[in-house]
């Protein structure tokens, strides 16, 4: 009897010793991102994951998988779906075909500057579709919102600077069938592509143009074969920080609430970097010699117009939302 006693408690013991090591198990969460090293999205989630390590005392952590070493944002998205990878920090451009309601931040100048689009993610509407995310059954929980300044043309051949400057030419954009009608609707021949394959397409002519803020053209060395930038900020689409439900669901509440906490301090934190980062990229491609165009307040006016029919088409849907959306001051 005491021999079985003992086995007994020898047995609860080793249940007890075998819950403590489940409960103290760490877990590295992986997480992807098109960009660099040092680019601001990079670091804000680098940064998420230092936090998470010290208050966990380091059982939960973040390995980050920068300049696409995982693939492209898409490839991303959908493995954050199955769980292959906990975060994932994609573009609403990227992210619209999966999630129909975001894409009212992708209709071409949707906003008036940067500020504007600032107001609205930091507020209720932005709240309202991370959760649009989070209850979309695809997979995905909205975590934070990330600044990527505003999208403008840039070609390897000529300087656009204006509407007639675009027509005809090859333009690469997001894999969003409202891009593509976007560069057709100015004149251009919209190509929708995955951004791993932007450079070599502008390298070999596959493309005559692209489209993308400041840093990613710089960065990214899309400014080692195309000599011209025109600042027109046809698009300003914020970018999400989105992790995969399947993980999501084996946290705890504490540790959920711990990444919607530090989500919300990264929201904040990446739109100082991303500053700082896109006068670094400006100030680095006048001194490659990149030909910076502005265009007139007329030639902008002109570029609004002729996206007319992607709003006919495309923004009906959103009526309520743009409303709310020009509403914000």
């Amino acid at each position: 009897m005491k021999h079985t006693a003992a086995l007994i408690a020898a047995g609860l013991a080793l249940a007890v010793a075998s819950g403590a090591a489940v409960a103290q198990q760490k877990l590295v969460l992986k997480a992807s991102d098109v960009h660099p090293t040092g680019y601001p999205t990079v670091t804000a989630v680098e940064n998420i994951g230092k936090k998470l390590e010290k208050v966990t005392n380091g059982r939960l952590s973040v390995a980050m998988y920068p300049a696409m070493q995982l693939g492209g944002e898409k490839e991303a998205i959908e493995q954050a779906q199955v769980g292959a990878i906990a975060f994932a920090r994609v573009s609403v451009g990227a992210l619209g075909p999966v999630i129909d309601d975001l894409n009212v931040f992708n209709l071409p100048f949707v906003f008036r500057n940067t500020e504007h689009m600032q107001h609205v993610i930091d507020g209720p509407i932005g709240q309202e579709l991370l959760d649009k995310v989070t209850n979309s059954g695809k997979g995905l929980v909205g975590l934070a919102w990330m600044d990527a300044g505003a999208r403008n043309f840039y070609a390897t051949k000529k300087p656009i600077k204006n509407m007639a400057d675009l027509k005809g030419m090859k333009v690469r954009v997001m894999g969003n069938p409202m891009f593509v009608a976007m560069a057709n609707a100015m004149g251009a021949n919209g190509i929708a592509m995955g951004y791993d394959q932007v450079f070599t397409s502008l390298q070999t002519g596959v493309v005559d143009g692209a489209e993308n803020n400041p840093p990613s053209f710089v960065f990214d060395n899309h400014f080692q074969v195309a000599k011209f930038y025109t600042v027109d900020e046809h698009l300003i689409v914020p970018e999400m920080v989105v992790f995969s439900k399947k993980i999501w669901d084996t946290l705890s509440q504490d540790e959920q609430a711990l990444l919607v906490k530090f989500g919300k301090e990264a929201q904040q934190e990446e739109r100082k970097l991303w500053d700082v980062y896109e006068k670094q990229a400006m100030d680095k491609a006048t001194a490659a010699g990149i030909q910076i165009i502005k265009v007139s307040a007329e030639d902008k006016k002109a570029f609004q117009a002729a996206v007319k029919p992607v709003w006919d088409k495309y923004g009906p849907k959103y009526a309520d939302m743009v409303k709310r959306i020009q509403e914000v001051k």
